[in-house]
């Protein structure tokens, strides 16, 4: 079917994708700005994209033994200074209460950027023996940091996430943990957003401050810029040493546990509307959208055909969470905001459709319409919703292969820099040098040391040293 615009207030992508992301995220409805630089006013539909990502996620942690717990928003200084790698990686972004009403406080408190050192207090008090351990535990908070440059959800002041804080008796149960958080990052990315992701390891450079590795999901956007969507790290017994977190192994001596913790937060919703929306708006994969079906009456004024209507609404409520549009907005002012605001199925009904007995169904992804018998309603729904999420995901997979390219010299990964945005497969040395040289003269920062490696060449892109590593290189959000 031609692609059709129903919605011209937005600005087109590909004239200005900046401009554009924020009307969508204004005129779809998903957050404002509110009095605070770099905070913002979630609206109840953002909220509840929000609330259906963290109902998957939840889910997910529980399945694999996680249990929510929920810690104090603020952290005394002393208990943040002491972790060196760790404080000094925070210090720039970290906010800082001095007074209690009129009276200055004797300890400034820090409002949590993360929550590392909380956690590790808390498992001081309660971790003895190797029979406590592993603990896995999770907690959905809301944290600051003071960022310079802002943009609603993708990064902000004050944002929402989770995070796994998890404690081993073992390396190898902790390195475990670390890789297991990571793949259901990726298995949700892929599985309920249709953003398809690269896996693999951070350098030294990028990774957490503190951590001993950071590995990450790597995901492409529309505009060839890549999106670090979740992280996984693994801590070693640092954390555990400079916090004296010991405990009674199985022979009695004392030892320190090994430490993991990762995260997962709104800008996952940038990455979202970055990857499948388009000039009419939000495209939103069906497992977290809101509505994902919406029922638009035809020439509702008819007598039957809002009662139709909504028999037919109940009916796609026993599989799907549905909305049903009985306003006197005109068709097409529906039409467009549904379109706005990304919903995966739109449902159109009528006197002729009540009369032949069929409904018509139109996708989002693609506006493809689809006549669908009513007696066929429960199995041809979920097929439909289903081929929406598989058509976004195979969009963005082929869209991330065609902006993916190769170079063996930095002048190539300059050029490609210069005149596409794209991933850029190169060879590394392991030398942060090189990482640096790269940044400055190229432009592109490191994103991760892939799983799936590929031999470019022998080489380093950069020092032509000998080279055992592949790296994704690029431009980022």
């Amino acid at each position: 079917m031609a692609d059709k615009k129903l919605v011209e207030a937005i600005t087109a992508r590909d004239a200005d994708f900046a401009k554009w992301y924020t009307d969508v995220v204004v005129k779809a409805q998903l957050a404002a700005y509110s009095p605070v630089r770099g905070s913002m006013y979630v609206h109840p539909y953002g909220t509840a994209l929000w609330e259906n990502i963290r109902a998957d996620l939840d889910a997910r942690f529980k399945a694999t033994g996680h249990e929510n717990v929920m810690l104090p928003l603020f952290i005394p200084e002393s208990l943040l200074q002491k972790e060196k790698d760790h404080v000094e990686g925070f210090a720039p972004e970290v906010a800082w209460v001095t007074h209690g009403g009129n009276e200055k406080l004797t300890e400034r408190l820090c409002v949590r950027p993360t929550s590392e050192t909380l956690f590790c207090d808390y498992y001081k008090s309660i971790i003895h023996s190797w029979r406590d351990l592993p603990k896995l535990y999770n907690q959905w908070a809301n944290v600051v940091r003071w960022e310079k440059t802002t943009r609603p959800f993708l990064r902000t002041m004050e944002f929402f996430w989770q995070e796994g804080h998890t404690m081993h008796e073992t390396a190898e149960d902790a390195w475990a943990e670390t890789e297991r958080m990571l793949n259901i990052y990726a298995d949700f990315a892929e599985q309920s957003l249709a953003i398809p992701v690269v896996k693999g390891r951070k350098t030294d450079k990028e990774k957490f401050a503190g951590a001993v590795a950071t590995y990450t999901i790597e995901a492409m956007m529309h505009d060839g810029q890549a999106l670090q969507a979740g992280t996984s790290h693994y801590f070693g017994d640092g954390f555990a040493r400079a916090f004296d977190i010991t405990f009674a192994g199985r022979d009695n001596a004392l030892q320190y546990p090994h430490q993991t913790s990762w995260g997962m937060s709104t800008r996952i919703i940038g990455g979202i509307i970055m990857t499948h929306g388009d000039d009419s708006g939000l495209v939103l994969p069906p497992a977290v959208a809101p509505i994902q079906v919406v029922v638009l009456p035809v020439a509702q004024h008819k007598e039957g055909v809002l009662a139709a209507a909504h028999a037919l609404k109940e009916r796609i409520g026993a599989f799907a969470r549905v909305h049903i549009d009985d306003s006197e907005n005109s068709a097409g002012w529906k039409f467009a905001q549904y379109e706005m605001k990304g919903v995966p199925l739109r449902v159109e009904y009528g006197p002729r459709d009540i009369e032949q007995g069929v409904c018509v169904v139109v996708r989002r992804d693609n506006r493809e319409k689809t006549i669908v018998p009513l007696a066929e309603l429960e199995t041809r729904i979920p097929e439909l919703l289903q081929a929406v999420h598989d058509g976004l995901y195979q969009k963005a997979l082929t869209h991330r292969e065609e902006r993916t390219y190769s170079a063996q010299t930095l002048a190539e990964v300059a050029e490609i820099a210069e005149t596409r945005t794209g991933f850029i497969k190169a060879m590394w040395c392991g030398d942060l040098a090189c990482e640096m040289r790269l940044k400055e003269e190229a432009g592109v920062t490191s994103r991760c040391i892939p799983f799936a490696q590929e031999r470019i060449s022998d080489t380093c892109v950069c020092c032509g040293k000998p080279a055992e590593q592949m790296l994704y290189w690029g431009k980022a959000y």
